[in-house]
């Protein structure tokens, strides 16, 4: 029966997450001199950084809204007079002649739907000239070149996730708990790190990592003695915590828009200019350090769980919770730990995916379906199924959108993880329990 209560819970989770990614386009942050209600934005990057000089144009339905042209950083962004669907247009001639579109006919996105005090984003893939889809030249050594580059990304993104989701499974396996306020703590890891490294402070960016995994794993092990531990002292039962759950998600979310604002911003640290080759591939040193480190932690985390007695408990807690409190373990600061370690991986998992994206107020919202896909489709409460399944949600994601719209990747994510489901219900590394 708790098997089935739980699955229901999480399927409505999942519908949820997913009607509010289709519904609710990304905010994103104006470029400077200009701060419409609603626009179009977006940026012009090449395989070796960004390009400057591209002009786009926006229409609808034939009529010429306006115009622009990246700046240095790529970014461009037109402002719209009013809600709709428009078309953007990039004009290929102004591209520099060492690169051309990743597919033929990609200039001209249709369908583009502007929701009211809302910046949609434009994706307009670049390659290098002869790389591309259908290019005479290049062949077979641009097209593995390419989907290199997109396994990397597709890597990058899944550890990314994968951090984030270790401390959701350990929650889970330990309490019972499904934790919906968890994508808050990504996005309060990542705009500390962004005010002390960034805006106000601009101290060493080590340094701002290092407190923002601090104060994540800090208010982690707050959360837990000053609500979740009351709460089960008192007998509260998972569902009635599930929705506690949800109400502190929003009042975290919004106490961090009324603080921080709606704008996106990008770490000082998360522009590149160089560019490395290795082989067929080039990759920036900046995501080639966040695939190291995040395997370093994730490593780390597994030898954690593996060797250390607090790994031992956590683990043993999460198989038998009576089995291990009968066997002298002590329940409250194992839990305790876990909330404080899944903060400060959640806090980290923020940092990194800012680096990849941008730091707004809901991206830890929007990283959440993804993080609960990767955690079920791992196996409910086992965290090295949290991680093998978080980067196959990554990897699914990002390649996707070799043959189909970008807009699309989450779907095709979920759409694994459905059918993974259909044949493995417990997941890729779960234990199928008894209903009843």
């Amino acid at each position: 029966m708790r098997t089935r209560l739980i699955a229901t819970v999480l399927a409505t989770v999942l519908i949820s997450l997913l009607v509010a990614f289709t519904a609710a386009p990304a905010s994103a942050s104006p470029t400077p001199g200009a701060k419409p209600d609603q626009g179009i934005t977006g940026t012009i990057r090449g395989p070796d950084g960004p390009v400057e000089g591209v002009m786009i144009t926006v229409l609808q339905d034939g009529t010429p809204i306006g115009g622009a042209t990246s700046a240095a950083d790529g970014k461009w962004l037109v402002g719209v007079p009013k809600p709709g669907v428009y078309q953007v247009t990039l004009d290929v001639k102004t591209l520099p002649t060492t690169l051309q579109l990743r597919n033929p006919g990609g200039e001209t996105l249709s369908n583009l739907r502007v929701q009211p005090d809302a910046v949609k984003f434009a994706i307009f893939p670049l390659v290098k000239a002869g790389e591309g889809a259908g290019s005479g030249g290049g062949g077979g050594g641009g097209q593995l070149a390419y989907l290199v580059s997109v396994l990397l990304s597709g890597l990058e993104f899944g550890l990314i996730i994968a951090m984030t989701a270790v401390g959701l499974s350990l929650i889970f396996g330990t309490t019972g708990l499904i934790n919906f306020a968890h994508g808050e703590l990504v996005t309060i890891g990542a705009v500390i790190a962004y005010i002390l490294g960034t805006s106000l402070f601009q101290w060493p960016f080590i340094i701002a990592i290092i407190l923002a995994i601090v104060g994540v794993g800090l208010l982690g092990g707050i959360i837990e003695l000053g609500l979740w531990r009351p709460l089960r002292k008192r007998g509260v039962g998972l569902i009635q915590m599930f929705i506690i759950s949800i109400g502190l998600a929003l009042f975290l979310r919004h106490t961090i828009l009324f603080f921080f604002g709606s704008q996106r911003e990008q770490y000082l640290q998360a522009t590149t200019q160089t560019q490395l080759t290795l082989g067929p591939v080039t990759i920036s040193p900046r995501d080639l350090i966040i695939i190291v480190f995040s395997i370093l932690v994730l490593v780390g985390v597994a030898v954690m769980l593996q060797r250390t007695r607090m790994g031992k408990a956590m683990r043993a807690l999460a198989d038998n919770r009576d089995l291990a409190e009968a066997s002298g373990i002590d329940v409250d600061r194992v839990i305790r730990n876990v909330w404080i370690i899944g903060g400060g991986l959640a806090g980290l998992g923020g940092v990194l995916f800012g680096l990849t994206s941008a730091v707004y107020w809901d991206m830890g919202f929007n990283l959440l379906l993804l993080m609960f896909a990767g955690v079920i489709l791992g196996g409910l409460g086992s965290a090295y199924g949290a991680m093998l399944g978080s980067i196959v949600v990554g990897l699914v994601a990002q390649f996707s959108t070799v043959w189909f719209p970008a807009e699309l990747e989450y779907a095709w994510a979920m759409l694994v993880l459905i059918g993974v489901l259909l044949v493995r219900p417990q997941g890729i590394l779960g234990k199928l329990q008894r209903a009843g």
